[in-house]
């Protein structure tokens, strides 16, 4: 394979990954590996650090194979290795081994403090509409304030209604009004990686110089840390240090501060403390606004009515409506596809039966303990129990089949379980009907059920 084919395929990858895994966890993780090359049935792929790499192979290597071998049927396994050393056979060593961790004085060990912004997220390029005014109306403010207005400033809503797009378009405005701020941009996740290099590398010291040096610290998704103690103490203490020095503090999440389970009581305090912006589920007009603004950028015409079939059905949130129209306007350029209404409809055959059934976590949780006859709460329980394990396993397997949320966040559905064990409980529940026809008949007759 040459490198067009290399990075086709890594393109790919990506984007599955980013559907499975969400973009925090994307952006923290897998952003930084890149492709090395390809020999002999193995794909090289370069990890920036040691701490790095062992934290992708152990949480995400199984996933990253089954994509790449999905893509290619060349590829027959992938070895991750640090840009710095030799690759070797990763066959040959345990994926769960432990591994000594050493501080590197390698350029490849400097870890980038923030994320990268992505140019498409600008106050501009963001539609507003009833759903979004306020947060949109909040996040400017802050933007444009030469003072701290709110701190911190919390934005807040369901996945794909536009929270990362105006934390972007805060960091891009603030940049281009005053150069010289120093902005630090990341996921709870990436904080977290690194408050835990830092220990690892008895180095906290240096960690909390550069996070309390920076003017304006935005931390993205940060239910991502509840549950975890040793990093919510740290940053309960980072985001004091930044407010009592008048420094900027913008948080997002899923949820009020109130309502993150998980996270400490004194912390939801403080993130209640300044100005709190929910963004609603978006409206038609809003949805219709969106795509009419996204489809002005294509180079071919989507006609109105099919905006208008798009933006009716459609409901989710923003990213699977943009991915929607995606699919039309890609049919149309490389297919010659004509686009109407009825193309349409085929094309998001799949989107749409899911929209129209509506089903969530909840209700497949309901569904499948009834079946089993074990309790609600057991699908949220630290209980491993075979008689509760594999119903909570089969919960996961639908939740997985049925819904459009990433692993991460059918993982908080059960409990604040990690995206992993959810991984694990689709695989599981796959293999065990391959050799199991009651367990079949069960997944079949549950599987009517939910989706008749």
């Amino acid at each position: 394979m040459n490198n067009l084919d290399l990075e086709r395929i890594w393109s790919v990858v990506y984007r599955s990954l980013q559907h499975e895994l969400g973009n925090p966890v994307v952006n923290s993780w897998i952003s930084p590996l890149t492709i090395d090359k390809f020999y002999s049935g193995v794909l090289y792929i370069k990890a920036p650090s040691m701490f790095l790499r062992d934290w992708v192979v152990n949480n995400y290597f199984d996933l990253i194979l089954e994509f790449c071998k999905k893509e290619s049927r060349e590829i027959k396994s992938i070895e991750i290795f640090v840009s710095s050393s030799r690759p070797t056979n990763i066959e040959k060593s345990s994926k769960k081994s432990e591994t000594s961790f050493e501080k590197s004085s390698s350029s490849d060990e400097q870890i980038a403090l923030g994320i990268p912004l992505d140019p498409k997220f600008t106050f501009e390029n963001f539609v507003v509409g009833k759903p979004n005014e306020f947060a949109y109306a909040a996040a400017l403010r802050v933007a444009e304030s030469d003072k701290v207005a709110f701190n911190p400033l919390f934005l807040y809503g369901a996945v794909g209604l536009g929270k990362t797009h105006l934390m972007h378009a805060i960091a891009w405005n603030i940049k281009a009004r005053s150069p010289r701020r120093n902005i630090a941009y990341m996921s709870a996740e990436k904080f977290m990686y690194h408050f835990v290099r830092s220990v690892r590398f008895k180095d906290t010291m240096a960690f909390k110089e550069q996070f309390r040096s920076v003017d304006v610290l935005m931390i993205d998704d940060i239910q991502f840390i509840c549950g975890k103690d040793s990093t919510q103490e740290e940053f309960f203490h980072t985001f004091n240090a930044l407010v009592d020095n008048n420094r900027q503090v913008i948080v997002s999440a899923d949820k009020s501060p109130s309502d993150l389970d998980g996270m400490e009581e004194r912390l939801k305090s403080r993130l209640g403390w300044g100005l709190v912006a929910d963004i609603h589920p978006t409206n038609y007009e809003l949805r219709l606004g969106i795509l009419q603004s996204k489809s002005a950028t294509y180079s071919v015409k989507v006609p109105s009515k099919v905006l208008e079939f798009v933006a009716h059905k459609i409901t989710t949130n923003i990213r699977e409506l943009e991915g929607a129209l995606n699919r039309i306007v890609a049919s149309a350029i490389f297919v010659g596809r004509e686009i109407t209404v009825e193309s349409a409809r085929e094309i998001l055959s799949d989107l749409l039966r899911t929209s129209d059934r509506k089903i969530t976590i909840e209700e497949i949780q309901k569904k499948v303990a009834a079946h089993y006859s074990v309790k609600l709460s057991d699908m949220s329980s630290a209980r491993r129990a075979r008689q509760v394990a594999l119903p909570r396993q089969v919960a996961m397997y639908f939740a997985k089949k049925l819904t459009t949320m990433s692993l991460p966040e059918i993982g908080k559905g059960f409990g604040g379980r990690d995206h992993t064990t959810v991984l694990h409980a689709v695989k599981k529940i796959n293999e065990l009907m391959a050799n199991d026809g009651s367990l079949a008949e069960d997944v079949k007759l549950l599987n009517d059920i939910l989706t008749r």
